[in-house]
Order: C-alpha cells, then sequence, then structure tokens
C-alpha cells in the first residue's frame, strides 16, 4: 500500500506528465501551422511519450492498491517565436520535470518505499534522456540558425523520430 505522501505526490506527477503532453501536442500544433513537418512530428512522438509516462505512474498506483485521482491540466502557450524558442521550452521543461521526479525519488527514499523508489530510478533515467535530447536539438538549431538550408535539413531530420530515425 502507498503512503498517502507518496500517492498524492505520484498522483500530481500524473498530471505533470500529461501537461507535459499537452505541451508538446501544442508545440506540434504550432510547427504545423508554420509548415515545419518534421518538429511537428518530433514533438507529437514527444507527446506521446510524456502520455506513457503518466500511465505507467497510473498503473503503479492501481498495483500499489492506491487510488488515481486525475487532476485538470492548463492550457499551454500556442505559439512560439522560433524553432529554437520552442525547443529551448522542451528543454526547460524537462529540467522542470526532472526536479519533480527527484523529489518523488527523495519522498520515497525517505519513506523506505523500495518500490517506488526503483520505479522513480527508471524516471531518473528516462530524464537523463530527456534533458540530453532537448539540450542537444536547441544546441543544434542554434548552430543552424533561424532561417536557410540547415533549418530545413534538421526538420526532415527531427521528423524521422519514431520512424528508425531518433
Amino acid at each position: 500500500m502507498l503512503s498517502k505522501n507518496i500517492q498524492d505526490a505520484l498522483n500530481d506527477q500524473i498530471q505533470a506528465e500529461l501537461n507535459s503532453s499537452y505541451i508538446y501536442l501544442a508545440m506540434a500544433a504550432d510547427f504545423e501551422d508554420k509548415n515545419w513537418p518534421g518538429f511537428a512530428a518530433w514533438m507529437r512522438v514527444q507527446s506521446q511519450e510524456e502520455t506513457g509516462h503518466a500511465m505507467k505512474l497510473f498503473e503503479y498506483i492501481v498495483k500499489r492498491g492506491g487510488r488515481v485521482q486525475l487532476k485538470g491540466i492548463d492550457q499551454p502557450p500556442a505559439e512560439y517565436e522560433s524553432p529554437v524558442a520552442a525547443f529551448q521550452k522542451a528543454y526547460e521543461h524537462e529540467q522542470y520535470i526532472s526536479g519533480r521526479i527527484n523529489s518523488i525519488f527523495g519522498l520515497a527514499r525517505e519513506g523506505k518505499d523500495a518500490a517506488t523508489e526503483a520505479l522513480m530510478q527508471w524516471f531518473v533515467t528516462e530524464q537523463v534522456e530527456e534533458e540530453a535530447t532537448a539540450s542537444r536539438v536547441v544546441e543544434t538549431l542554434k548552430r543552424v540558425g533561424a532561417s536557410g538550408s540547415g533549418l530545413v535539413m534538421l526538420d526532415r531530420q527531427l521528423g524521422k523520430r519514431g520512424q528508425g530515425g531518433d
């Protein structure tokens, strides 16, 4: 059985993961509107991953005999100034999520909840990858600049994510 503070933290994290999914879906919509199909595809895959993270937490709470309590999510921004601005926001958001994950890991350790600590270790590892990927895209976007063939090529390359082109 989950302690109340762990259950509450995990439910809050489900909300944060679903909010992340919504943010990335809004970014995908903005990229589609601006005719950047590769960036849009990348963000759609990211949105699906975040929904998967929420479901992983959902299933864990159920398996541990807890109660899932879904909460509302906020409307995300609808537009971004540029691809680099959107990916910079994505990177900053992943850093925020990492902080939340680390806090839950700490709660689990403090509460001697080894099962939740093990689950959160998976998320800690996942967040290292998420931050590194977003940071790499930001740095590449900065190198190629705001327009030109480099940006078009990067759009095409990122569009392969989820199709074996990760």
